[in-house]
């Protein structure tokens, strides 16, 4: 197994354990879409009591990636997204955030899905 394919498998583990159902061939996608940074571990997550770090999945991911304007419902839709995953959970995998977020906006398409 290559280390990308042990990346998504612990995403997939990581949702399973949190009942959070999802489509393996997004997950895929979404997680092939971080490039390298899921190979760092500061990078692999995402903070959820951290402004700037909020910002900036609002910025580069919701905006630039999806395609979305600026307002309220993004920020919303992060804060939803985090109280799913746990806000006490230390590990908010950037991959599994983002991928909830697709969801949450049905941009799949953005991952050819």
């Amino acid at each position: 197994m290559s280390k990308f394919d042990e990346k998504v498998a612990q995403y997939q583990k990581f949702m399973d354990d949190k009942g959070l159902k999802y489509n393996a061939d997004l997950l895929k996608a979404v997680t092939k879409g971080l490039g390298p940074s899921i190979y760092k571990r500061d990078a692999e997550t995402v903070s959820g009591s951290d402004a700037k770090e909020l910002e900036t999945v609002k910025k580069n991911f919701l905006i630039k990636k999806l395609g979305l304007s600026d307002g309220p419902k993004l920020d919303d839709a992060i804060a939803s997204v985090v109280e799913k995953i746990g806000k006490s959970e230390r590990n908010k995998y950037r991959a599994v955030v983002y991928y909830m977020l697709a969801v949450h906006f049905k941009k799949e398409s953005v991952y050819g899905m």
